[in-house]
């Protein structure tokens, strides 16, 4: 067994209010807690892991270039492979999520990658 408590676990704030917390996971699958203040916009971006987005509180909307959906506390949707998107707190209130990652992956994704 490999506990994360969340106070202890690696965060890491890609833009100012965009915070992620890795929870527990492995190379198999990952787990990010995010929160988004209202109006923050992730890039467009993709890659190579699945992905799972759970809206915990607030509102969340996914668009890809085909589409979009507005996700309510406890809506989810699945990204593929390789899948271009992009999350938006599209609501007036501070939005929160949890992401799984298949394969897992680190903070490494953003810290990385070239804009």
């Amino acid at each position: 067994m490999k506990p994360v408590p969340f106070d202890e676990a690696e965060t890491y704030e890609p833009d100012e209010g965009w915070r992620r917390v890795s929870m527990a996971g492995s190379d198999r699958f990952s787990f990010e807690w995010f929160e988004k203040p209202p109006g923050h916009t992730s890039p467009m971006h993709d890659h190579a892991n699945e992905q799972v987005c759970l809206c915990l509180a607030g509102e969340l909307t996914v668009v890809t270039p085909d589409d979009s959906v507005t996700l309510a506390p406890n809506d989810s949707v699945l990204l593929e492979s390789d899948e271009p998107h992009r999350v938006e707190n599209t609501g007036e209130e501070l939005a929160v999520g949890l992401d799984v990652f298949a394969p897992g992956r680190s903070f490494d994704f953003w810290t990385d990658r070239e804009e």
